[in-house]
């Protein structure tokens, strides 16, 4: 977490640690955190800040709008999720089962394990009211072709709610050139704190009807958002978006002071630096004997990706090997981080799932060469 995050929540509570909407000057120093995080968002998705929304995760939110959207449908209406997806963005759907709506679910592709698109057309129906999917997959990085879903979606009146919690630290996004209904992230995924947020097109976030408490706001931009909000962590949402514009400031100089053009330029670079580095893990995954990987491996394809990877080194658990690096202060996840469909579907959820290993922009070509000679190790010791 960048320095200026940890000093915004610091700074939240020294000066300004109030609830909202009160009549001095804590408060309306709170007022003003909340509005420069949904406008700093907005920067962010490239929409409108009063169509943002807040709350402690995006699990949370997505339960919460799926509940909110359930209202409106009817026995024997269709929702499509994916093989490939967080059950965050899974289950919020699946909950709608008990009042009758039907669940279909798109396959992958094993060899690759990318989307099959062929099955998602097929699974979109004239009942279809919703598609979710995910930008990238959290567990192979897999980048979905999410313009060519929400199409799909639209084409059969349907909705689209995209999940961009792991694609968000990794590439620029633009709910409106995308044209999605719906899009999720977690600030905390690109160096913030522990908040969900959620952008929703604005006729949307009027039309359906949020569960809540009587007294409080029905009107936009709160009109999704329950109790009292994390006002620390929207101060250091604020500041992470920040420090990513200023990536992008310092990395072009003929980058404007505008911070949605910063903060393009800044995952122009950010890209590049992440996809050098997982083009070099890649090969050297590769070529280490008994590494068997999942997901896409052609550098002629990496555009189709972003730099996280999941392996299983020969008969060893992912606990096993994720241990062995941890204990060489290389930190990856074991398991099956929520994508349990997956796992499930490559028969490796019995065994452990599968060992990630993921990168950000801060990694270097040095910790990438010391992760492969620590795996070459592991290997050989199997």
């Amino acid at each position: 977490m960048p320095q200026r995050v940890i000093d915004a929540f610091r700074e939240y509570f020294e000066t300004s640690n109030a609830n909202n909407v009160g009549q001095f000057l804590t408060s309306r120093r709170t007022d003003e955190t909340i509005a420069a995080a949904r406008t700093a968002m907005a920067d962010l998705f490239n929409c409108a800040p009063d169509e943002v929304f807040f709350g402690p995760n995006m699990t949370t939110l997505t339960f919460a709008l799926a509940r909110g959207i359930g209202r409106d449908l009817k026995p024997g209406d269709e929702i499509v999720v994916t093989t490939l997806d967080h059950d965050g963005n899974v289950a919020p759907w699946r909950a709608l089962e008990d009042i009758g709506i039907v669940i279909r679910q798109v396959d992958i592709r094993e060899a690759d394990c990318t989307l099959d698109m062929d099955d998602l057309r097929r699974k979109i129906t004239p009942r279809t009211k919703l598609v979710a999917a995910g930008y990238a997959s959290n567990a192979v990085g897999a980048i979905n072709p999410v313009a060519e879903i929400v199409r799909a979606a639209h084409g059969a009146g349907a909705l689209a709610f995209i999940d961009a919690v792991h694609y968000t630290p990794h590439g620029s996004i633009d709910v409106r050139a995308l044209d999605c209904d719906f899009l999720a992230c977690s600030p905390y995924k690109f160096f913030g704190p522990h908040v969900g947020c959620i952008y929703g097109k604005r006729d949307l976030l009027l039309r359906f009807r949020p569960y809540k408490v009587r007294p409080a706001p029905a009107y936009l931009p709160d009109r999704w958002e329950t109790g009292t909000q994390i006002h620390e962590g929207l101060a250091g949402v604020t500041a992470a978006i920040d420090y990513l514009a200023d990536l992008g400031r310092h990395s072009d100089s003929a980058a404007p002071a505008d911070r949605r053009a910063a903060l393009v330029s800044a995952y122009r670079t950010i890209r590049h630096h992440e996809m050098a580095l997982a083009k070099r893990m890649i090969a050297g995954l590769l070529e280490i004997p008994g590494v068997r990987f999942y997901g896409i491996s052609d550098p002629a394809r990496f555009d189709e990706r972003c730099p996280t990877v999941s392996v299983r080194v020969k008969d060893l658990t992912p606990l096993v090997c994720a241990k062995f690096l941890g204990d060489r202060g290389i930190f990856t996840w074991d398991g099956n981080y929520y994508a349990l469909n997956l796992t499930e579907r490559l028969g490796v959820e019995k065994t452990g799932g599968l060992l990630r290993i993921g990168l950000v922009h801060y990694n270097t070509a040095e910790e990438v060469d010391r992760l492969l000679a620590a795996m070459r190790e592991l290997a050989s010791s199997a």
